[in-house]
């Protein structure tokens, strides 16, 4: 057996291997709702303690957070097969992967740790990009400005972990840059804000989340040239998804809607996209 690779990463890029665990886990299940073999392998090839991540619950939490992105990306791929994805923070998430239709272009952003850990498992292509940078450093914007249009972004569980001050020069950047664009990420309550820090400070994770925002449709407020288009909790994800789960989840979703709103509401994921100029 070949050895396993020892990696070194921030406090902040650490957290993205808890995903890749979960995944991993999720796609060895008989009927996966997500099946991500490339996990599978990655996972098998990191030296990491993993183990401290595999609740259930914590698992089906994060593979349908990451199954609601995937059908937000499909969607615009349908629409828009030649245009250009940008995943934000991508961290060892295979999207690429899962939702390739043969002709999108595609860019991988993340901070320069995570980038070096990333090739060593995908290859760039020339549909493909690799960028190493901040979202909030506009250096990588030029370059994936030269890909065509339209543009979609999505940031999956990123922005909450910056202020709010960083997530709204971020936005108005991508927006100044892509006015037309659509962009997925998700936003959370400052109570789940602290029970979540809570519970990572308990996994001995260093890192913590800090932007709070209870209600979406503040960040029309914003003057970023943002409308809010979708918004759903984990109690409430889409159809598609919704036919994949096992009836014991559905009927755990249906009693966490009636019994605990404000809590299902607490977490949200969002689909924006770019308004014209008046």
């Amino acid at each position: 057996m070949p050895s396993k690779q020892s990696i070194q990463l921030g406090q902040v890029q650490e957290t993205l291997l808890v995903p890749l665990y979960l995944r991993a886990l999720e796609s060895r299940r008989k009927r996966p709702i997500l099946d991500d073999s490339k996990a599978i392998e990655m996972v098998d090839s990191i030296d990491w303690d993993f183990q401290r991540f595999g609740q259930r619950w914590r698992m089906l939490a994060c593979v349908l957070r990451t199954a609601v992105f995937d059908i937000f990306v499909a969607d615009f791929l349908r629409e828009h097969p030649d245009g250009t994805v940008v995943e934000i923070g991508c961290g060892l998430n295979t999207r690429f992967e899962r939702l390739d239709n043969g002709r999108i272009h595609w860019f991988d952003l993340d901070l320069p740790d995570v980038v070096e850990l990333r090739r060593k498992f995908f290859t760039d292509s020339d549909r493909r990009t690799t960028l190493a940078g901040s979202v909030v450093d506009p250096d990588w914007m030029e370059r994936v400005r030269r890909s065509p249009g339209p543009y979609f972004f999505v940031a999956e569980t990123v922005f909450v972990y910056l202020e709010e001050r960083q997530v709204k020069a971020a936005i108005e950047q991508i927006m100044r840059s892509f006015p037309h664009a659509g962009i997925a990420f998700d936003t959370t309550s400052r109570r789940a804000i602290e029970g979540a820090n809570r519970d990572h400070e308990r996994r001995k994770l260093a890192a913590r989340f800090a932007w709070a925002c209870a209600d979406p449709r503040e960040i029309e407020g914003w003057n970023a040239g943002l409308r809010l288009v979708k918004s759903c909790t984990m109690a409430d994800v889409p159809d598609p998804l919704q036919r994949r789960l096992s009836l014991p989840v559905r009927i755990m979703s249906r009693v966490a809607r009636r019994l605990f709103p404000g809590v299902a509401k607490a977490y949200r994921l969002n689909l924006f996209e770019g308004q014209p100029e008046a």
